[in-house]
C-alpha cells in the first residue's frame, strides 16, 4: 500500500440534517397451504401482494468531521446500511438531506462483481476497476493487492473452486488497496479465515488512518474498538447512543435480540 498521506484533508465533512428513509416492500398473502398449493399446480398468477411503506430510518442528525472514525453499531435490520447508502448517495432520502464534502468511497460488499467462471486473477482485475474507477495507480494497487492476498498460483484457477477463505483473501485484499479522504467500510471486512484476520486487520488500519473520515459498520468489538474513536449505535431506524467507544461497546453488548420489538433509549454524550 502507498505509505503517502496525501488523501488525508482537513476540510472533509458530513452532514446528515433530519434524514428520514421509507423503503416500499411486497407482502404476500396466502390464507392456507391448500390455497398456495392450487395456485402452483394450476399455474395462477401469484398470491395476492400488500406493497408497503417501512419507515427505516428516522430523523437523523448527524455530523462528521476530520479526524473522526466512527463504529456504527446496530443488530441486524435496524438501518446501519441504510444510513450509509444514503450518505454514499445510492439511496435518496425520504426526506431530509446529507451533505458530503471531500471525495468518498463506499464499500458494501466486496464481493460484488466476481464471476465464478474466472480465474481469481481476472475477478481481481474486474473488482479493481469497479471499486478503483478512475484512480491513476489502480494497476499499482492491483498488484500490490494480489502479492498480498498470499494465493500464489491459485489466482490462475478458477473463483468457483476457491475455499471461503481464500474468496475473502482475494476480494479483501483488492479492496483495501487504496485509502481515501472519506471512507465508508460496510462489513466488508468479515469473513477472513484466523491466519489471515491478523493481517488484513493491520492493513484496515493503515487504510483508516490514512483517511480523514472513516464510517465502519463491524459487528466485532475488537475491531471497533482499535479502529474508531466514536461509536453510534442504531435501534429501529433512530439514533440511541452517540459517544465515546467503550461506553458505546457496553451499551451495545446489553442490546439482546429482543430489543428489535422494542424502543430503547441510552444516552450518550453526544446524544
Amino acid at each position: 500500500m502507498n505509505d503517502s498521506n496525501s488523501t488525508i484533508n482537513p476540510e472533509s465533512s458530513i452532514l446528515i440534517e433530519n434524514l428520514s428513509l421509507d423503503l416500499w416492500t411486497d407482502f404476500y398473502q396466502i390464507s392456507s397451504w391448500r390455497d398456495a398449493f392450487i395456485e402452483w399446480t394450476h399455474n395462477l398468477v401469484s398470491p395476492r401482494t400488500n406493497r408497503v411503506s417501512l419507515p427505516v430510518l428516522r430523523e437523523i442528525n448527524l455530523n462528521f468531521r476530520h479526524g473522526e472514525r466512527v463504529g456504527i453499531l446496530g443488530v441486524n435490520g435496524s438501518g446501519k446500511t441504510s444510513l450509509c447508502r444514503c450518505i454514499a448517495g445510492i439511496y435518496k432520502p425520504t426526506s431530509g438531506r446529507t451533505i458530503v464534502s471531500g471525495k468518498l468511497r463506499a464499500i458494501f460488499d466486496s464481493s460484488v462483481g466476481i464471476y465464478p467462471e474466472l480465474t481469481g486473477r481476472e475477478n481481481a482485475q474486474l473488482l479493481a476497476e469497479l471499486i478503483y474507477p478512475h484512480e491513476i495507480r489502480r494497476s499499482e494497487a492491483l498488484n500490490e493487492g494480489l502479492e498480498f492476498s498470499e494465493l500464489g498460483r491459485y489466482l490462475d484457477a478458477p473463483f468457483k473452486n476457491y475455499s471461503n477463505g481464500m474468496k475473502a483473501r482475494l476480494c479483501l485484499s483488492i479492496a483495501s488497496s487504496i485509502p481515501s479522504p472519506i471512507l465508508i467500510l460496510d462489513e466488508v471486512f468479515e469473513g477472513a479465515d484466523l491466519f489471515f484476520s491478523d493481517k488484513i486487520s493491520k492493513r484496515m488500519l493503515e487504510m483508516i488512518e490514512k483517511s480523514s473520515i472513516t464510517l465502519f459498520v463491524s459487528h466485532s468489538p475488537e475491531n471497533i474498538r482499535r479502529s474508531c474513536n466514536r461509536v453510534i449505535i442504531l435501534s429501529l431506524g433512530k439514533i440511541i447512543y452517540d459517544g465515546a467507544v467503550e461506553d458505546g461497546l457496553a451499551a451495545y453488548m446489553r442490546l439482546g435480540s429482543d430489543q428489535q420489538t422494542s424502543d430503547p433509549i441510552i444516552k450518550g454524550p453526544n446524544s
